[in-house]
């Protein structure tokens, strides 16, 4: 049976510790929540993506000691495929100590040395299996591996997704940006637009980065929301206003979920509203897994809110935002059939 999506990338063990302030090596500091949950910008979007009813599979890498077990049993356990995970006979060194402000939810992460040091390589790629699904999740990760398949994808006729993170709106690595062209979906964190074309305003930005390739481009900017671009329409979406606990991995789950919401075949302002509702509930827990709800779930709580997801999403959007200060005309745009 082919696959929805297929992730390749990073996936992590997070140890997540919340605390009100770091400690120094002159002072120690309590802490008010210590967790174990798998992560990783992938990782975390195929499980997002399974865990709303997505057919998923994941490639990338994974050791040979307990911490590598760990992670794979956190991504086997939402029944991601891992039939073509690439095994090292090393210790696993895809693990981030992720400290949580339990003040604000946001976080600093403090990953191993070795890191990504033996990344997947192209011979490891099945072709069949990778092009077997309707859309290719990358992040950048395995640069070689992840040029390759996203070339083979568009051979194919399929979608490319890339996930590229915040950035300091300065600089971007080479790599990620060789993948740009291939990426039919672009969702970027805060200060990638502006690394990427040199503008600082998010709707310039973002229309320059149609011009590289992608056909969706979505910004996320946190407690603002996202900023969608499309040759036909652009449009914002705000966040929902929830108590946070830990934003690790919100704009990962955002990713899956943006996913799952082309598969269903949504308009785009229907996809976004579905993807931020997914982060949201996920921000009220601790870790970048733990909290990320079903299908059902999200529904519900979208229900909660006034929303439908079988009515006129545009009318619901503009409501919304109307209420948030916001007036944004609504184009529809169709994702078509793959």
């Amino acid at each position: 049976m082919p696959f929805d999506i297929i992730g390749l990338g990073l996936a992590t063990l997070d140890i997540l510790i919340r605390l009100g302030e770091l400690p120094t090596w002159e002072h120690g500091a309590g802490c008010s929540a210590v967790g174990l949950d798998g992560g990783g910008p992938v990782g975390t979007a195929c499980v997002a993506a399974a865990r709303l009813g997505a057919r998923v599979g994941f490639v990338g890498t994974a050791g040979n000691d307990q911490l590598a077990a760990l992670k794979v049993q956190s991504l086997r356990e939402d029944g991601v495929d891992l039939s073509r995970l690439a095994m090292r006979d090393v210790p696993e060194n895809q693990v981030v100590v992720v400290y949580v402000n339990q003040n604000s939810g946001e976080r600093v992460f403090s990953g191993l040395h070795c890191f990504g040091s033996e990344p997947l390589q192209v011979d490891e790629l099945d072709r069949a299996y990778i092009t077997s699904a309707h859309f290719l999740h990358l992040d950048g990760t395995h640069p070689e591996a992840a040029l390759q398949a996203a070339q083979w994808m568009r051979a194919a006729g399929k979608k490319v997704s890339l996930d590229c993170a915040k950035s300091d709106g300065k600089s971007i690595w080479g790599e990620l940006r060789e993948l740009v062209p291939y990426a039919d979906i672009l969702i970027c964190g805060s200060g990638f637009g502006r690394a990427l074309t040199g503008h600082a305003d998010l709707w310039r930005a973002g229309e320059a980065m149609l011009t590289l390739g992608p056909q969706i481009v979505v910004q996320t900017e946190g407690k603002d929301g996202s900023y969608t671009l499309t040759a036909e329409e652009r449009f914002h979406t705000p966040a929902f206003d929830v108590t946070v606990v830990d934003t690790t991995g919100a704009g990962d789950v955002f990713h899956g979920a943006y996913l799952v919401g082309l598969q269903h075949n949504w308009d785009l302002r229907r996809v976004a509203l579905f993807a931020t509702a997914v982060s949201a509930i996920k921000c009220t827990h601790l870790g970048g897994r733990t909290g990320v709800p079903t299908f059902e779930q999200t529904l519900a709580f979208l229900h909660q809110r006034g929303y439908s997801m079988e009515e006129s999403c545009s009318e619901s959007i503009t409501t919304f935002e109307h209420s948030q200060g916001e007036n944004n005309h609504a184009i529809d745009f169709n994702w078509p059939d793959t």
